[in-house]
């Protein structure tokens, strides 16, 4: 709503001031509230999308000239990454079709850019396989199930999300031994559980929906009951992931009376007293990033220690470290400062019709990115930068936990794929309408098997593109180590 523009609320009038006729009184319109009285339908402008960009369309996948292939996409993407440990990604990526497309978020992003999207924008996460879904600890010690890594989070197109999560699936499937009707099932639940998910949405009082199925309820939302099991044995081990138990294990006492950081490469390693000083020096302006009130819990922590630690699969060859912090009774606290790239997806949004904003700072983007998609996030989420390099800084083991989708059980799969469905719609609705977007995904299961026929093709081209990297690693034509 415009500044300038009215609203009329009804009611007595206090006083011939601001009366009306029949009892109304007009106030100015707000800039970034909604309109009053309203007007249009969200859920008939999302319907109308259809008659331009019909649901059958998204099974498309449609490849160009452009493209690069496997080896060519790994080498870009390896472009300002500590070069000692590209090899590791490589290997990682080497594992299985899985982790290969873990890894080539861009590569993927090229191709969806040219699949058809409705133009309904949103916060996404970028990068929404399933194995990027889990348990974290809440500031309460409860856990919350929801997505958990944003390193790619942009605003853009919602469909994007959906099509990754629903082609990381199948591969998944197809790596426990699934046959191919089962992990086509699991891609055509996912969204069709995202599609129902953004409906019960869509029909709840807003704060109902801001804030809904961030929980262990999700399960029975999803009809996810065959998990149960899986998900009480994930949050056990999540509960002891602790800052407490990783510093026990990797630390030793110092003759100061502190503690410092042991060995342990290739994963964990010390860092020369001048790159420590620096990041440790990073943390006052990580503190101007947080809300005052966190001021006094970190101000009585002492930071004792900085050691460097290789992260996952798409992040490997980034800078990121962990912090030793201890409180008076020596007990730990471990943050995490990880260095924040672009997002792999930004040099594909353009042909997809959205608009990339300059970014102020790496690190704020992907904090920013992901406060906005969860209902809970880490009450130390913030960033800083290290010898002009941008960072985010988090609780490391903040009693994480998470569900290995390529190890479960094929009954098991179905309903995995129905809960990440649905999270991913409670996240995408915090950016968009869930209104809008549900009356473009509809009633039926039109949208389901379309972009079940889209995964099943790009799990099959995703195939291709991990032979051709594991062919060039025998040939010597990239470098890979496996097992790290």
């Amino acid at each position: 709503m415009r500044t300038g523009e009215a609203v009329a609320v009804a009611g007595s009038g206090a006083g011939e001031q601001g009366r009306k006729t029949g009892g109304e009184r007009r106030l100015p319109g707000v800039r970034g509230f909604a309109r009053w009285p309203r007007q249009g339908s969200p859920r008939k402008e999302g319907k109308a999308l259809r008659s331009s960009v019909p649901r059958r369309a998204h099974r498309f996948l449609e490849l160009d000239a452009t493209r690069p292939d496997a080896v060519r996409a790994v080498e870009e993407s390896n472009a300002g990454r500590i070069p000692e440990l590209t090899a590791i990604r490589v290997g990682r990526m080497a594992a299985t079709p899985f982790a290969f497309l873990r890894g080539s978020a861009g590569l993927m992003a090229h191709d969806l850019a040219r699949t058809p999207v409705t133009r309904i924008g949103t916060q996404i996460c970028g990068d929404a396989h399933a194995a990027n879904f889990g348990l974290y600890g809440d500031a309460r010690g409860g856990l919350v199930i929801d997505l958990n890594d944003f390193d790619e989070t942009v605003y853009g197109p919602w469909e994007w999300d959906l099509k990754r999560l629903a082609a990381s699936l199948v591969l998944a499937g197809r790596e426990t031994g699934a046959d191919e009707d089962t992990c086509r099932a699991a891609a055509r639940d996912a969204v069709g559980a995202y599609r129902h998910t953004m409906r019960l949405l869509a029909k709840l009082p807003v704060l109902d929906a801001w804030n809904a199925i961030a929980d262990e309820d999700l399960v029975s939302h999803a009809e996810a009951h065959d998990l149960l099991g899986t998900l009480e044995r994930v949050s056990e081990k999540a509960r002891a992931n602790t800052s407490g138990r990783f510093a026990a294990k990797s630390t030793e006492p110092h003759e100061d009376g502190g503690r410092r950081f042991v060995d342990a490469p290739p994963v964990l390693r010390r860092i020369p007293d001048r790159e420590a000083a620096a990041v440790a020096a990073s943390l006052e302006e990580y503190l101007t990033t947080l809300p005052e009130d966190r001021h006094p819990l970190l101000a009585r922590h002492a930071v004792h220690d900085v050691a460097f630690r290789v992260v996952g699969t798409g992040s490997v060859g980034t800078r990121s470290y962990v912090v030793l912090l201890l409180d008076h009774r020596e007990h730990p606290l471990v943050l995490q400062v990880k260095e924040a790239r672009p997002s792999a997806l930004v040099p594909h949004l353009a042909a997809a019709g959205f608009e990339t904003a300059p970014v102020e700072h790496e690190g704020r983007r992907v904090v920013l990115g992901q406060q906005r998609m969860q209902v809970v996030s880490d009450l130390l989420l913030g960033w800083t930068t290290v010898d002009g390099r941008p960072f985010q800084v988090r609780q490391f083991r903040n009693r994480k936990g998470s569900v290995d989708p390529a190890a479960l059980a094929a009954d098991q799969l179905d309903d995995y794929a129905r809960m990440t469905g649905a999270l991913l719609a409670r996240a995408h609705s915090h950016g968009a309408d869930p209104r809008l977007i549900a009356g473009y995904c509809g009633k039926n299961d039109e949208l389901d098997e379309a972009i079940a026929t889209f995964a099943v093709a790009y799990a099959d081209l995703t195939e291709s593109d991990h032979t051709t990297l594991t062919t060039a690693i025998r040939a010597g034509r990239i470098a890979a180590e496996a097992g790290v």
